[in-house]
């Protein structure tokens, strides 16, 4: 697929095109009083489109929870031919420091901060399921990697897939069958950021606590991420900033479920505002009704909350329709973060006790 790099001029947000339609999400870092980076898309569903929500998402490099936020009622199996789709790729970063790997589970984000390059690479990922959660308030490195890693289920893990009247091997070898894919940073004893051979599980709660990637994401993260690099997880769904005009933004996504009742009620998960967040949203100049719909709708997409009565957002920057905007069914992999060395392992460290997470 031939590439095109098309940039907007607002605080130097641009994005690497694939074809006419297709963006990696990389991001050049705003100043260090901005958060909000990026600008959403508009695409419509072609007329023969036969294709799941899944392979729009890989398109655009998205989960989908991010598709299914800022499009609330999209078919997830056959998105409806001539329906138009938001690719919500405008986002606040994290607050948290902009250092090396920062994994957003609330989100289901990555965000990666190349050494040396005023960028920032977002890609989406899979996390634990409920009673298998992927850490939250953890900051640790990236300790070893490996291509080809093997995976080997622990006794519980059996136990619950003799459960169901399944079983599995007592060690998965290395290869594209291999649940963790063929690429692994091992970041503890028992976590690891890697690869999966189901692409329908990123943006969703699938794993046993790892944090997953599509193919050739977790392949570029392989290749440009130090062993020794910080990560850092957070469990953020609301953020906001306050940008150097003025402007107040808010990010609400889904709260995660913390237990059977929540995960398996039709009720909305409740929301906690952070010290932070309250800071943002506790001025003279924010519309109040701004926030309440925000937090409401939970589109997963930056809101502005405060300035003239009226206002509303800028509309979705529409991508043209060509023979390239069908997606394809492989992920794409960052452009433009290329700047970033290379890095091979570090010597070879221990193996990972028996019984590593998924």
């Amino acid at each position: 697929m031939k590439k095109s790099i098309r940039a907007f001029a607002s605080l130097a947000l641009v994005l690497a095109a694939f074809s006419q339609s297709a963006f990696a999400v990389v991001y050049p870092l705003p100043a260090a009083n901005s958060r909000l980076i990026g600008e959403n898309l508009e695409i419509t569903v072609p007329d023969d489109s036969r294709l799941p929500l899944e392979a729009f998402a890989a398109q655009y490099q998205m989960g989908l929870s991010n598709m299914l936020e800022a499009n609330p009622g999209v078919d997830v199996y056959l998105p409806k031919a001539g329906t138009k789709m938001v690719i919500p790729q405008q986002l606040i970063l994290p607050d948290a420091p902009r250092e090396g790997i920062v994994i957003n589970s609330a989100e289901m984000r990555l965000y990666y901060y190349p050494k040396g390059t005023k960028t920032v690479v977002v890609l989406p990922i899979g996390i634990g399921e409920l009673g298998k959660d992927t850490p939250v308030n953890w900051t640790t490195t990236v300790q070893r990697k490996k291509a080809g890693p093997t995976w080997t289920p622990t006794k519980a893990m059996h136990a619950e897939y003799a459960s169901r009247g399944e079983s599995i091997p007592a060690v998965f070898p290395a290869g594209p069958d291999n649940p963790m894919g063929l690429y692994a940073l091992y970041i503890g004893r028992l976590y690891a950021v890697h690869g999966t051979n189901a692409n329908f599980g990123i943006g969703l709660r699938v794993s046993h606590g790892c944090v997953r990637l599509r193919a050739d994401d977790i392949k570029w993260l392989f290749d440009n991420v130090p062993v020794g690099t910080r990560v850092q997880f957070i469990d953020q769904p609301v953020k906001a900033t306050v940008e150097p005009d003025g402007s107040r933004y808010v990010e609400v996504h889904n709260p995660l479920s913390t237990t059977e009742e929540q995960f398996n009620s039709r009720e909305v998960v409740p929301i906690t505002l952070t010290a932070a967040v309250t800071k943002v949203i506790a001025d003279a100049s924010t519309n109040q009704d701004a926030v309440n719909n925000a937090i409401q709708a939970r589109n997963g997409m930056p809101t502005k909350i405060n300035g003239p009565q009226g206002e509303v957002m800028p509309a979705p920057v529409p991508v043209q329709e060509s023979s390239d905007a069908t997606p394809k069914e492989e992920p794409m992999t960052p452009q433009g973060a290329n700047a970033v060395a290379p890095q091979t392992d570090a010597a070879p460290a221990a193996q990972p006790a028996t019984g590593n997470s998924l």
